[in-house]
């Protein structure tokens, strides 16, 4: 990702699909960039932030898995990102899955 970043260890999990999840598994190897809120789900205003699982990997609906988010450094999430905050993860306006702090690595 170009320009600044905080990379984060985090716990992701995804909603099952019956309770508005993703119906598919994120595969590994690939570069997964939701919407990642901060703020609330009534609020537009979303991070940006990727998920990359190791290649043979995958993450699917109702799974969850320890991973580095790497995020664009914006100065209304820097201070956000601390051990234990948890936020939602969204697919537009879909909200598919929930993160936890676990570490900041800077």
């Amino acid at each position: 990702m170009a320009g600044e970043v905080i990379r984060v260890l985090a716990r992701i999990r995804l909603l099952p699909t019956d309770e508005g999840g993703r119906s598919f598994p994120i595969p590994g190897g690939t570069s997964y960039r939701p919407n990642h809120n901060f703020f609330g789900s009534d609020n537009s205003e979303m991070a940006v932030g990727l998920i990359e699982l190791p290649e043979g990997e995958s993450l699917h609906p109702g799974e969850t898995v320890d991973v580095e988010v790497v995020f664009l450094t914006w100065p209304r999430l820097t201070p956000e990102l601390y051990q234990g905050r948890e936020w939602i993860i969204q697919e537009g306006r879909t909200v598919v899955g929930v993160g936890r702090v676990l570490r900041v690595d800077g």
